[in-house]
């Protein structure tokens, strides 16, 4: 596998990116790393490090896109971004997959440009992984569209089922649509309209879930808009940092504090493992002709590293090719389920 990683994207890039692909070569045999960016930073970052040579390679990009930036100018101006040229090799198949840590609105829209979206797809969406008390699950839309429409929901369903069958080995992953109540008469019109669609569809499809049911395993796939799946992403991520936090607090004021952090430690670094963004990488653009990868922002090496593992095993598994494939057959057996029209 080859993969392209935006050696500029994220807020501790170029270091950190850097040393997260040199993690991945010295760790994996099977994948090798094109750094995308500007070359003699690279270079530099690549000196005091030590890996197989061969196994690295440096494809130039003379511009650097901020994460302050607005997307359509960005995407407008900067051609030559890393961005881009990461995108440009996944199209000309130099590459299997590219990853970044870099502006998410400006890896979506580039990626449109570049690769295309699906001919049976209207919207791509971003497909996280997320922990439960029981089990990981993925919660699609993650941010990729803020105002959607029943069929789209429809088609993040059927992505997210997908994309969980193939990367989490679920056999009949179970779908939720993620509403104010448990009944089909709850939620805004869009939900209400969403569930119809969904209970005619080839999905397993489970009912609405809510807020408190979420990180519970009640289902394997959780379905809505982007602006509720980045709310709920970047909620949970505050969350799970500010319980250890308080834990941490509580147990330092006790009179026996010391022995108690010293019981607690193990729970509290296991408990940080599960709810870590560190631990799953990444999260795939799914609906696109190819494979991307959107790593958070404040990614660490190890981050990075399990990004690329990430993109790795979506490009190898062709996951792209086979949603395509298998929303086509889906809808097309469903008379009245919107396919996409281009």
């Amino acid at each position: 596998m080859r993969i392209a990683l935006d050696a500029m994207g994220g807020d501790y890039a170029p270091a950190v990116t850097i040393e997260g692909a040199v993690e991945t070569v010295n760790a994996c045999e099977d994948i090798d790393i094109i750094l995308v960016g500007d070359e003699p930073t690279i270079t530099r970052e690549l000196d005091s490090r030590k890996f197989p040579a061969n196994r690295i390679t440096i494809k130039h990009a003379s511009q650097v896109v901020r994460m302050d930036e607005p997307t359509a100018s960005a995407i407008r101006k900067k051609r030559d971004s890393s961005i881009r040229r990461g995108l440009e090799l996944v199209k000309a198949n130099e590459a299997d997959g590219f990853v970044s840590a870099g502006h998410s609105g400006v890896i979506m829209g580039t990626a449109l440009l570049v690769l295309g979206v699906s001919e049976v797809v209207d919207r791509p969406a971003i497909a996280a992984i997320m922990p439960t008390l029981q089990f990981p699950f993925v919660l699609i839309d993650a941010g990729a569209n803020l105002s959607c429409k029943p069929g789209n929901l429809l088609q993040f369903a059927l992505m997210g089922s997908t994309y969980c069958r193939y990367i989490l080995g679920r056999e009949e992953p179970r779908v939720a649509l993620i509403s104010t109540g448990e009944e089909d008469t709850k939620g805004n019109e869009l939900i209400r309209e969403t569930f119809k669609l969904l209970k005619e569809s080839a999905v397993n499809f489970i009912g609405n879930v809510d807020g408190k049911d979420i990180f519970t395993g009640a289902a394997d796939v959780l379905v809505c808009d982007g602006f509720i799946g980045n709310v709920i992403l970047k909620t949970s991520e505050g969350l799970a940092d500010a319980i250890v936090r308080m834990l941490k607090r509580e147990v330092a004021s006790l009179a026996t504090g010391r022995i108690g952090y010293l019981l607690l430690k193990p729970a509290l670094r296991n408990f940080k493992k599960k709810t870590d963004y560190d631990e799953y990488g990444g999260a795939p653009l799914l609906g696109i002709n190819g494979t991307c990868i959107i790593s958070h922002g404040r990614s660490t090496a190890k981050a990075v590293k399990n990004a690329i593992r990430v993109a790795s095993d979506f490009a190898r598994k062709r996951v792209y090719e086979v949603i395509s494939s298998e929303i086509h057959n889906d809808l097309s057996h469903h008379e009245g389920l919107p396919i996409a029209k281009k």
